[in-house]
């Protein structure tokens, strides 16, 4: 050996910006970024899911009422208890609530308002009713 071997050895890199704006230099490929579907999520998913971390805030202790979230919310109670309401839902429907389709440019296809009928009965068969009339009626003027 003459000492003049050469040896090349290849793995990928990436840059990233660091602290201060620094780059940084990774090893490994560069990540790709998450897909994001086109639109915005309804408004009634966003409070269904609002309730079901209100709900997990009072019952882990880390607030103590719904008083508490009004207070922290700069909201009323009478707010938190209409966005709380939508824990009375069936199950199912509190699902679709948060599965509802991303809305682009047009309205959102259930409103707030409009939910607030199907909250009022406490038997789920009756909301369940509701919610397909209420969904029914809404579909001819979607298209």
């Amino acid at each position: 050996m003459n000492g003049m071997d050469e040896v090349t050895i290849e793995f990928p890199v990436h840059f990233t910006r660091g602290a201060a704006g620094r780059k940084e230099v990774n090893v490994g490929p560069e990540p790709v970024a998450p897909v994001v579907e086109a639109g915005r999520v309804p408004r009634v998913a966003r409070l269904m899911a609002l309730a079901i971390r209100f709900e997990e805030l009072v019952r882990l202790g880390e607030v103590e009422s719904h008083a508490d979230l009004a207070r922290l919310g700069q909201v009323t109670r009478a707010r938190i208890s209409q966005i709380m309401d939508l824990l009375c839902l069936a199950p199912d429907i509190q699902e679709e609530l948060l599965f509802l389709p991303r809305v682009e440019l047009e309205r959102d296809a259930v409103s707030e308002h409009e939910l607030r009928t199907v909250c009022a009965v406490s038997d789920w068969r009756e909301q369940r009713r509701r919610w397909r009339a209420m969904l029914g009626a809404r579909r001819p003027s979607q298209n």
